[in-house]
This record gives C-alpha cells, sequence and structure tokens, in this order.
C-alpha cells in the first residue's frame, strides 16, 4: 500500500487488515486512508482527541459540518461508510465499547444516471486514433477492447498476452476483489487485436520482450491515468463535448447491449457486478430510449 497521508496505528492496522482480507485496490484503500484522516484531524482541531475516543454526537457534528462545508452527499455517504467498516473493527478487536456510527442515517442520495456516448459518438471516437502510427494503432485497438468488453480502464491497461484466447475469441479480466470473469472480444475487437499482435506491438516494445499487452512508449505497463488523458484527447479529435469520465465507454456498453435486447443479468456477468442492483441503473436509460421511441412511432405516442 502506497502511504501518503499520516494516520493513527489503529488507521493503519484496519487498513493492512482490508488489505490481506479483502483485496481491496490501491484507490480504494487511499479513499479509506483519506477519509480516516479528515474525521481524525477534524475530531483533534475540536476535541483535541482521536478516532477511538469518537462518540456518536461527535460523528453526527462532522456530518453536519461537512455539509456546511459543502462536502457532496455521495462523497460524505462513502465517508460514513468506511466509518462504519472502522468502528466495527475496533468493536471486534474489543478496543471500544460502543459504536458511534449506530443510528446514524447515510446522506440521502440522488440515483444519476451514468455518462454514455450514442453509438455514432463511440464509433467517432474509435476512428479519432491514427492507426499507421504505432502509438495511434495501439490506442485505436485499446479503445475497441474497452468498448466491446465494457472493460474499466484499470482492467484494460493490466492486460497480459496470457489474458487472451484468440481460438475461442475471449479475454479473461481480473476486476476488483481479484475476481475473475471471461468476456468475449466481438469480431471487431478480435480483428484489430490479431492485427496489433501481428504487426503493432512488436513496434512499441521493439527487440524487448515481456507480457503486458498494451506498452508505454518505454515499453512498460501504461498507467490508467495515462490512458484516460488519451481517450480524453481522441473525444477532442472526434468532436464529442461531452463530459466523459474513466467509464464512458463501459457505460457506453451496457447501455448499448439493454437497448438491442440484452438480458440484465448477462450484461451484470459481463461488466464483473457483483450485485444486479449496480447494473440495474443501466434500465433507465434503456427505458428512456423506449419511451422516445414509443412517442416517435406509436400511433397514438
Amino acid at each position: 500500500m502506497t502511504k501518503t497521508t499520516p494516520i493513527t496505528p489503529e488507521i493503519d492496522a484496519y487498513l493492512q487488515m482490508l488489505w490481506f482480507e479483502k483485496g481491496l485496490s490501491d484507490n480504494t484503500q487511499a479513499a479509506y486512508r483519506r477519509d480516516l484522516a479528515s474525521f481524525d484531524r477534524w475530531l483533534q482541531q475540536q476535541a483535541d482527541y482521536t478516532l477511538v475516543a469518537a462518540t456518536r454526537s461527535d460523528l453526527l457534528a462532522y456530518l453536519t459540518w461537512r455539509m456546511r462545508q459543502r462536502y457532496s452527499a455521495t462523497s460524505t455517504a462513502r465517508a460514513l461508510s468506511c466509518l462504519r467498516g472502522f468502528y466495527r473493527y475496533l468493536m471486534r478487536e474489543q478496543r471500544i465499547e460502543q459504536d458511534p456510527t449506530l443510528q446514524v442515517d447515510n446522506p440521502k442520495l440522488g440515483r444519476p444516471l451514468p455518462k454514455s456516448l450514442s453509438e455514432a459518438e463511440v464509433e467517432q471516437l474509435l476512428a479519432a486514433p491514427d492507426p499507421q502510427d504505432p502509438v495511434g494503432f495501439r490506442d485505436r485497438v485499446m479503445l475497441e477492447l474497452l468498448y466491446a468488453c465494457g472493460l474499466r480502464v484499470s482492467e484494460l491497461v493490466t492486460l497480459e498476452l496470457s489474458h487472451l484466447n484468440l481460438r475461442q475469441g475471449v479475454v479473461r479480466i481480473t476486476g476488483k476483489g481479484g475476481k475473475e470473469r471471461l468476456v468475449p472480444l466481438g469480431e471487431e475487437a478480435h480483428h484489430w487485436l490479431m492485427r496489433y499482435l501481428r504487426r503493432g506491438r512488436v513496434l512499441l516494445l521493439g527487440d524487448g520482450g515481456g507480457e503486458v499487452l498494451f506498452p508505454s512508449r518505454r515499453g512498460t505497463m501504461m498507467t490508467r491515468q495515462t490512458f484516460w488523458y488519451r481517450i480524453k484527447h481522441y473525444a477532442r479529435e472526434a468532436g464529442i463535448d461531452k463530459p466523459l469520465s474513466p467509464h464512458t465507454l463501459r457505460h457506453a456498453f451496457a447501455t448499448h447491449l439493454l437497448n438491442h435486447g440484452a438480458d440484465l443479468r448477462v450484461v451484470q456477468l459481463l461488466l464483473g457486478h457483483s450485485d444486479l442492483s449496480t447494473t440495474q441503473i443501466y434500465t433507465h436509460i434503456a427505458q428512456q430510449r423506449l419511451q422516445s421511441m414509443h412517442q416517435t412511432h406509436h400511433p397514438r405516442g
């Protein structure tokens, strides 16, 4: 784990436990670290004591302070969830006698729809990289794979040659919590990937080896931040002025599958969601399209 924020021994022990028992990603670990350290700093400034001595009243006062500081309901809900886990851990370790998060309600959240792209916009984005340039060729294949398989950017950049089964046309993905899933490539992504493996990848690696599927210019694994910048660059090249996120093509993958009649549970498996409720948010987008089609085409729409 990367340590950047000063923390107490209790927080450090809790994060170590999460790392060993739950296999959370480095980014999730960093978010937990920030949330716990933030409450710890606030307690010391307000009452000059630490997390272990916090009461329910302290926690409610902290949540009120966050609201006044205009923190979003989403980030506050995440912070509260982190604190719940932390205090359950302290209870289990018999470090405290009462959990201060009991009978504390979560902030009310709206249900924002994921930002997505139309099928035409996806085609524009995929066509933006220059396949005559080795880096552009690599990026085109990465975008094809990102959209065809509904991958997270972090899953894409960590792919290795051994994760591919081109004979069966599938890719083995290691998702959150180390969970593995097999995802079909699709004909178009399979076609681009075959071309890339025959002549594109070697232009980036030169005489070097390595297992990484999509190496950087230096022949090493690309960071997810680097490729996210590449996506934004190609969106500008394609004239797409919608606000994008690293998950935009993943959202488009799910939305377009549902629009074309895919079963929700199949989409859940392809995305690697452990809970169907996480996938169900995409049905709202599909329903909007169905309503629009009904209004346009039905004689009494």
